[in-house]
């Protein structure tokens, strides 16, 4: 992980002052546990060039992580490498004098003088489009070249990837465009490794002072600095300096049933109760949990259950309680996953009229004889995870393999997205390979029901929009008799 800083013509031997390391000498500390050095490789008075590199040790970024114990995945990642909030954190010591302007007094009055800077910053993991990424820089005044590494592959995997480097140039003083950097790369990879507490929406009302309040993006960059509406309205308060409060972007979500086009349900009467301003809000992914629980109750077939990536196992304790459940195969990849998991489930030991699940490593990738022919698997958010270009095997294996009497399966609705207010090619989550129109989502499900002897009902769970119709979308595919 690195970032670059260039500074041509007139003042740029002030760049080393501005950030007050002898440019003859090498910048070598020790911050949590990272290697962190600034080199300069060119330094005069019409050119000037620090290179900023940080070496992580990839075993201290784990350590003490007790969800990580005894799972090796933990060192596959990767944070070492890539520029995102990690990155910022290594080296805000290093340039806390350039950051806040307090370089020595003789100095001063260039803090504020705009330099010709060129900035080179990566490799940055981003979920966001390259027509997005490009915006956020060019609302700044910069000229913006996005780059892909050299690599050859024999299938078409670079320009998929999510890996850029971005440079940019043009005019600014280095202190307001370092605290651009230091605002819009944790926006950039969509990865928080800290609590957002009052001190980041400080951090980010200091760094983004004159400029971020008009930034044309603002919303989008606050959403993925802050997250959250409570620290949003704190930073919004702060702008304003009255009670103003802004709108939560995230809707009050309320199940509902019926048909409509497409084969997804229309909204029904909503409960009163929900929409007053001090009902509490209730989190999409309960929901799901809620109506695939519903939808097993209703099942005649219903004892033994297989739950594909169970992840943490909340939909699968759900399910315990679900009356005429008497076994529930968990399934999941994970050993961190698993293990909360299993003290999830170990909770449930000994309380009456409830199915304790049963842990079961494995993937869909990874034919299991013991699950075959159970009466329903739930795929709960789990096809989006995975290639488009792969689903079609596993889609072949439940089919014909496992032949469940009944298969749930759940997904985000992608034009549900723009009443997020997500970019268009933006996805809900960073793992996510595809995300489907609800158009996109029957025409799928509807390839597999004349193969494989099965009928599929399309259902919509969250707050139905008459426009984006219902932020996830759930197919429900029933085994028709024996041909």
């Amino acid at each position: 992980m690195h970032l670059t800083i260039r500074a041509t013509g007139a003042g740029a031997g002030m760049l080393s002052h501005l950030l007050a390391k002898n440019p003859s000498n090498l910048y070598e500390r020790m911050e949590k546990d990272s290697r962190v050095r600034i080199v300069f490789t060119a330094s005069s008075e019409e050119e000037a060039e620090a290179v900023i590199y940080v070496t992580p040790d990839p075993v201290e970024l784990v350590k003490g992580d007790s969800s990580a114990h005894n799972d090796i995945t933990q060192y596959i990642n990767d944070r070492e490498f890539v520029v995102s909030s990690l990155f910022c954190t290594y080296i805000r010591s290093a340039l806390g004098t350039a950051l806040n302007g307090k370089t020595k007094e003789a100095y001063v009055p260039w803090v504020g003088r705009k330099l010709n800077l060129e900035l080179a910053l990566g490799p940055v993991a981003s979920n966001l489009p390259d027509r997005t990424l490009t915006e956020l820089f060019t609302a700044l005044g910069y000229e913006v070249l996005l780059e892909r590494g050299d690599a050859d592959y024999a299938f078409d995997l670079k320009s998929r990837s999510s890996v850029r480097y971005i440079r940019l140039k043009g005019m600014q003083t280095l202190q307001t465009a370092l605290r651009q950097l230091f605002v819009l790369i944790p926006a950039l990879d969509d990865y928080k490794h800290y609590y957002i507490s009052d001190d980041e929406v400080d951090k980010i009302r200091r760094y983004g002072e004159g400029w971020l309040e008009d930034h044309p993006q603002r919303g989008l960059i606050l959403k993925r600095t802050l997250r959250f509406a409570g620290a949003i309205k704190q930073y919004e308060g702060w702008m304003t300096r009255d009670d103003k409060q802004i709108e939560n972007r995230t809707p009050n979500i309320a199940l509902a049933a019926g048909t409509a086009g497409a084969g997804f349900p229309v909204a029904l009467g909503s409960d009163p109760s929900m929409e007053t301003a001090e009902a509490p809000k209730v989190r999409l992914n309960d929901l799901r949990y809620a109506a695939i629980a519903e939808i097993v109750e209703g099942l005649v077939s219903r004892r033994r259950i297989v739950d594909f990536g169970s992840g943490e196992g909340k939909l699968s304790a759900r399910l315990g309680s679900v009356p005429g459940v008497h076994e529930i195969k968990a399934v999941e990849p994970s050993a961190s996953a698993q293990l909360r998991a299993m003290d999830r489930f170990a909770k449930m030991e000994g309380k009456s009229g409830v199915t304790v699940p049963e842990p079961v490593t494995g993937s869909l990738f990874y034919y299991d004889e013991s699950l075959r022919g159970k009466d329903v698997m739930i795929l709960c958010e789990v096809i989006e995870h995975i290639d488009e270009y792969r689903l079609g095997r596993v889609m072949d294996t439940i089919f014909h393999e496992y032949a469940p009497g009944t298969l749930i399966i759940t997904t985000p609705n992608k034009e549900y997205n723009a009443v997020y207010e997500m970019d268009q090619e933006e996805m809900r989550h960073g793992d996510h390979r595809f995300e489907w129109s609800r158009e996109a989502f029957a025409a799928w499900c509807s390839r597999w029901t004349p193969i494989y002897n099965y009928s599929a009902e399309l259902k919509g769970i969250g707050e139905f929009d008459p426009n984006y119709g219902y932020p996830t979308q759930m197919a429900i595919f029933t085994k028709g008799e024996a041909l």
